[in-house]
């Protein structure tokens, strides 16, 4: 009998705040630009390199206010459960399937994270580590990830409960649902993706389902390929065999040195799978129906800063490792989606048990032909295609209950389109109802109701950004009939026009924001905007005069700094620093800023102090190598200090084979690109 429910999980759990008010107007630089692309990758593989990446997140708002205090809290999830498995989903945290356990072995299938700790690795920039991940529609960790979806039960034909999630994505313009289903009996979950193109042209379009498995020296990853697009986070890809010759088995996660992305070219006309199996033979086997084409392998690797990344994420103890399943070949790409489509597709999650001696024996071949043998025997690929269909005639279906509301951005687009005469919402069986609409949408949606946008203090949050093209153009006209024609429109209009690249639009925009009403958020956008357009004085008085009305702003203060920073104002930072509050004083990356400037102004002792002592700077990003940097730039100093020199390149490689980096400051992916 398959029971679906709604519990709570307690567990410690860092805590994370609302989003940042700042919107977030630069730009991301998309991981394929910085990509070279080694001869051996065909001109075929790299057609859509690059494609839809990259664009930025508006309109949505960073989530970045988080700490590393990990109380007890109590986690809602929904739990489907039959005879074999029972799956336990975050619905606060983009619907996560967080932990599978399979039944009969009392075994669990994932990685469980026994702690939630978000870190700087999403679009959004909170992300934490386990579970099985949906990223939906933009590149990148999703929008959702630390977000509530949509959660709704609703019944199969026969009988048993299913659990959908699904939302808006804003970005894009589309809905999405995952339907999850587990039949009575059924030693599978079976999961039905549905994304919906209701635009009348193509968008790019991506998915990946990150499925974190334990790490151990015994543990092999299999894949029906022999051969893989290899990026080691140095900046090539290259094409290589799988297993590597002459190399250590990257088949065994643990004989990797550094953080590496394998996307496996599986050859057409293969069924798509990827399985972590243990010394025995034992572990998660994920297969899909063929949409679902690209197949991951990913590791943080066994070098320090590897080591470092898995324990910032989680406790000591407890290792991971990623296999992955997407719509392209790499995640460095989007595909193109036509006008007026949905796609669909099935996910299939499982334990199977093949036999260790072929699992770990050195012919490759057959090893993944093995699993795949034993595959087609528990779940045959008529089977997986039976369950599709099933899990197809279900998808329009209403549901019986809402179990949780997501955001109110897909009713408010529902309204917008019946309002002007657009025709329905294209996306039956998932009821975005008007109780969804909150504080984030009420005043877009008095702007549609009403004709104009409700003002407010600039003291206040100026609100939740808005970019979409038909948004635009109703406060265009509004405040061009002079309708709500204040400082907060203009504002609104300014962050619009930028996103549209009218650069020109947004300065006057938000200079006509500062006419009607000074604020801290117009002075803040300009600021941006001239750093954007190389003046980085006016970008760092800009930032001045936006602090001086929102002082106990962190997130301002930190951009104000690295302004500051980068025009040579190193003690004009400690002055601020010194007469700020304790709160901005304790924030760990302001505190990494300042040691930044007493290390320009050679208050070398300062910055020691910095590196030796604790340092928590919880939103450390993926990639990001600022506290190796400020090490080394500390002993350069000082070694060229005591010997009358300049820093050289000399001294740069004795400093780095003289002072290898402490490790709890190393976060380095791989150093052999330093």
């Amino acid at each position: 009998m398959t029971e679906l429910r709604v519990e709570s999980l307690l567990m410690p759990a860092a805590a994370l705040g609302p989003p940042n008010t700042l919107p977030p107007l630069q730009r991301l630089k998309a991981v394929s630009g910085g990509i070279q692309i080694h001869e051996s990758v065909s001109e075929e593989a790299r057609r859509y390199l690059g494609y839809g990446c990259g664009n930025g997140i508006l309109p949505y708002g960073l989530q970045d206010d988080y700490d590393r205090k990990r109380e007890k809290r109590a986690l809602r999830v929904a739990v489907l459960e039959n005879e074999h498995l029972r799956a336990t989903f975050l619905l606060d945290y983009g619907g996560r399937l967080w932990s599978l356990i399979h039944k009969t072995s009392d075994r669990e299938l994932l990685y469980r994270n026994p702690v939630f700790q978000p870190g700087n690795l999403a679009v959004r920039n909170a992300w934490f580590s386990g579970g099985v991940e949906w990223n939906a529609a933009v590149q990148g960790h999703s929008p959702f990830t630390c977000s509530p979806l949509f959660a709704a039960m609703l019944k199969s034909d026969a009988g048993y409960p299913m659990l959908r999630l699904y939302e808006w994505e804003r970005i894009r313009g589309v809905p999405f649902q995952v339907d999850c289903h587990l039949p009575e009996d059924s030693p599978w979950l079976f999961v039905q993706v549905r994304v919906i193109n209701a635009h009348d042209g193509e968008i790019p379009m991506y998915w990946w389902s990150n499925i974190a498995v334990p790490e151990s020296p015994e543990s092999r990853v299999l894949v029906p390929a022999d051969a893989a697009y290899s990026f080691g986070y140095s900046g090539q890809m290259q094409r290589v065999p799988i297993p590597v010759p002459s190399a250590p088995d990257v088949t065994y996660p643990t004989n990797i040195g550094h953080s590496t992305d394998f996307f496996y070219d599986i050859p057409p006309g293969r069924r798509p799978w990827i399985a972590a199996l243990d010394a025995e033979g034992r572990g998660l086997i994920q297969t899909s129906t063929s949409r679902q084409c690209g197949r991951k392998l990913f590791v943080w690797g066994m070098g320090s800063g590897g080591r470092r990344w898995q324990e910032f994420l989680s406790v000591p103890g407890h290792p991971y490792i990623e296999i992955q399943a997407g719509l392209a070949r790499t995640q460095y790409e989007c595909v193109p989606m036509p006008p007026r489509t949905a796609w669909t597709w099935t996910e299939a999650y499982g334990f199977i048990q093949a036999s260790p001696e072929i699992v770990h024996g050195t012919d490759w071949p057959a090893a993944h032909e093995h699993v795949r043998a034993h595959l087609e025997q528990e779940l045959p690929a008529h089977a997986l295609e039976a369950a599709s269909e099933l899990g197809e005639a279900h998808l329009d279906r209403d549901p019986e209950m809402i179990l949780q509301h997501g955001s109110g951005w897909g009713a408010l687009e529902r309204l917008r389109r019946e309002r002007c005469g657009e025709g329905g919402f294209e996306a039956p069986g998932l009821p975005f109802e008007d109780t969804s609409i909150g504080g984030e949408q009420e005043p877009w949606l008095r702007l549609l109701d009403e004709g104009a946008l409700p003002s407010a203090s600039p003291a206040e949050h100026p609100g939740a950004c808005m970019v979409q093209r038909e948004w635009q153009e109703l406060l265009e006209h509004a405040v061009g009939a002079g309708r709500g024609n204040h400082w907060l429109a203009w504002l609104h209009l300014g962050v619009m026009r930028y996103h549209t690249g009218d650069a020109e639009g947004a300065e006057q925009a938000w200079e006509q924001s500062l006419r009607l009403e000074p604020s801290p958020w117009a002075l803040r956008n300009l600021a941006v905007l001239a750093r954007e357009q190389g003046d980085t004085a006016l970008s760092a008085e800009r930032y001045r005069q936006a602090r001086q009305y929102a002082p106990e702003q962190s997130a301002l203060t930190r951009e104000c700094f690295l302004a500051l920073l980068a025009e040579g104002c190193a003690q004009e930072v400690i002055d601020l620093w010194q007469e700020a509050s304790a709160e901005i004083r304790s924030n760990g990356r302001l505190r990494f800023l300042k040691a930044r400037a007493d290390l320009e102004l050679g208050h070398f002792e300062e910055v020691e102090s910095f590196l030796s002592g604790p340092i928590e700077i919880p939103d450390v990003r993926e990639g990001e190598v600022a506290l190796t940097d400020l090490w080394f730039l500390l002993h350069e100093k000082r070694l060229a200090a005591a010997e009358g020199s300049p820093v050289t390149d000399a001294i740069r490689e004795r400093v780095r084979e003289a002072f290898p980096p402490p490790q709890h400051i190393d976060f380095r992916m791989n150093t052999e690109s330093l």
